[in-house]
């Protein structure tokens, strides 16, 4: 959850990103405190299709923008503040940072409270398990916080990367755990997702670069 809020909101501007993170968490105070224990009879499944699915649009359109932007530009200039996406309002509300961070935070928090009701109830130690979970999304929340400054000096081009790398990763693992296909090692396989569109990502910048490289011999002879 605070991955998707820290990356859109770095890649695309912090007001329509942390309205979208309120909405979602108010939409999700909302559920629980409206169906309390039923959660966990919520099919997850659909809903994890429907956002793995979006994620993944997003996330390819981020993840080939960020190649090409890589590649052209490379890693130099860590303070170098580059242009803004023209397809980012200058004002009003970004609906994409809005939309994206809505549907973290939500489908997340939603997953978040399914696990706490699930483990409480079996425990018959339902307060205690809210109780776990309100610290962590403190605790975790905070140190997200702590890296804005950092993740803000990034040059936009390989952020827009690191994002699309993994808005990608998490809509595939969600899509395909919604349509009912686990994962061998379950959330760990995130790992696995991020280092195989990784090193997707470094090959192509690479033959981009190549084919830069000789398109500028062409042109010089």
């Amino acid at each position: 959850m605070v991955i998707i809020v820290l990356g859109v909101g770095a890649t695309r501007g912090w007001r329509s990103t942390l309205i979208g993170a309120v909405a979602g968490f108010a939409v999700l105070a909302v559920i629980v405190a409206a169906l309390g224990v039923a959660l966990a009879s919520i099919p997850i499944g659909p809903l994890r299709v429907l956002v793995g699915s979006l994620l993944l649009l997003f996330g390819l359109q981020w993840y080939r923008k960020g190649i090409a932007r890589v590649a052209t530009r490379g890693l130099a200039g860590m303070a170098e503040q580059e242009p803004q996406d023209s397809d980012v309002p200058a004002t009003g509300v970004d609906w994409v940072a809005f939309v994206l961070s809505f549907k973290g935070v939500l489908l997340e928090g939603l997953e978040i409270a399914l696990i706490v009701v699930s483990f409480g109830l079996a425990a018959g130690q339902l307060g205690l398990s809210v109780a776990g979970a309100a610290a962590a999304v403190v605790v975790i929340g905070a140190a997200g916080f702590a890296l804005k400054g950092f993740v803000t000096r990034i040059p936009r081009s390989l952020l827009q990367l690191v994002v699309g790398t993994l808005l990608t990763s998490f809509g595939t693992f969600w899509a395909r755990e919604g349509l009912g296909v686990p994962w061998p090692q379950s959330d760990l396989d995130i790992l696995g997702l991020l280092a195989v569109y990784g090193l997707a990502a470094g090959t192509y910048i690479g033959l981009e670069r190549r084919r830069m490289h000789r398109l500028r011999l062409v042109k010089a002879v």
